[in-house]
């Protein structure tokens, strides 16, 4: 794995798993706080490790260091503390937790404009996804997480890939075999691959490598990051990397902070919490991208095929998307206005 340096100058990310039950702990007598944040991925440890991991690190020694201790941020990584990693948002919504590296389309069923940014082909590369965060689609997204009790800290995208258990490579529509069964995040994105063939089976990320090695699974479609970090090369034969430029597949999963927590802090907090996050804002993108090569050739050196889609082969993904995206616009209050503000967003 990636080694990240984290902490004030030399950061080092310790990884350590931090224990504690029931609601974070609001400012004492002397102004301090706890802050806890929740994420899927094994810890960061020795610096090493899941670059969304050494994230959370990162933010956590620098704003304890920053605001000389009186903000401490307490980890709790690899579903430890929240076991169903789609429901942080319902806990940062009922204050017991604070924080999280969050995937917001697992918050679609509460808020159904969040969908957008796991839209099936919108998004295909890094450089389109960076350009989100300074666009209108940004300042919308920004706007309704607000509205629903969520802040932006730092904006983190991540590039799918497909994995297949059998010989045959997923590079477009036509390759998906008949009664395959798949595993992808996003309700969109789901709807699309139930429409060019594949039967689903919904699971979090962690259960992958137990479902393609049990048979439950044929297929799977997750983060580059989350293939490596869950050693998913040691289950399946093929590999389809977004390192050519093209994916269906792109997920928004940002760092974020309930506005109550946010709330909690006084003001001089609150500014050093967002410069952290924006700080990291280019290790965030860098990380990212990074980890789309690493994982293809980690993936190659582990023996399995590894191919790249085409154009041609997403323009296929593309217009196989239309009918998820038709759904969004017909079903979601003001769907197709955050369809026109995503697709404005330039592709280079």
């Amino acid at each position: 794995m990636r080694k990240y340096l984290t902490g004030t100058g030399a950061l080092l990310a310790s990884g350590v798993l931090l224990s504690g039950c029931g609601l974070a702990s609001g400012p004492t007598d002397e102004g301090e706080v706890t802050l806890r944040l929740s994420h899927q991925w094994p810890a960061a440890e020795d610096g090493e490790g899941d670059f969304r991991a050494v994230l959370a690190q990162r933010f956590a020694d620098e704003v304890e260091s920053r605001t000389d201790g009186d903000v401490t941020v307490k980890l709790h990584p690899n579903n430890s503390l929240i076991e169903d990693p789609t429901e942080q948002y319902s806990a940062i919504r009922d204050q017991t937790l604070d924080m999280s590296v969050y995937p917001l389309d697992y918050a679609a069923g509460d808020v159904p404009q969040l969908s957008v940014t796991l839209m099936p082909a919108m998004v295909r590369s890094h450089a389109q996804a960076q350009k989100w965060a300074e666009s209108e689609i940004g300042d919308r997204i920004s706007k309704i997480t607000e509205e629903n009790g969520v802040r932006i800290l730092t904006w983190v995208w991540n590039a799918g890939a497909i994995g297949t258990a059998g010989s045959e490579p997923i590079l477009a529509p036509e390759d998906v075999p008949s009664g395959s069964v798949t595993r992808a995040a996003g309700p969109r994105v789901e709807e699309m691959l139930e429409g060019v063939g594949f039967g689903l089976s919904s699971m979090p990320s962690s259960d992958i490598y137990n479902a393609l090695q049990t048979g439950t699974l044929d297929s799977a479609i997750t983060s580059t990051s989350s293939f490596s970090s869950y050693r998913l090369y040691e289950q399946v034969e093929t590999f389809t990397s977004p390192t050519g430029g093209n994916t269906f597949w792109f997920m928004f999963e940002p760092l974020i902070i309930g506005t109550d927590a946010y709330n909690k802090l006084t003001d001089e907090q609150q500014q050093i919490v967002d410069q952290v996050g924006a700080d990291l804002q280019e290790f965030a993108y860098t990380a990212s991208q990074e980890d789309d090569q690493r994982v293809h050739d980690e993936f190659a050196e582990n023996g399995v095929e590894v191919v790249e889609m085409s154009d041609s082969d997403f323009e296929q993904w593309r217009k196989a998307s239309q009918p998820a995206w038709d759904s969004f616009a017909e079903e979601v209050d003001g769907g197709q206005e955050l369809l026109d503000l995503a697709e404005s967003v330039p592709a280079e």
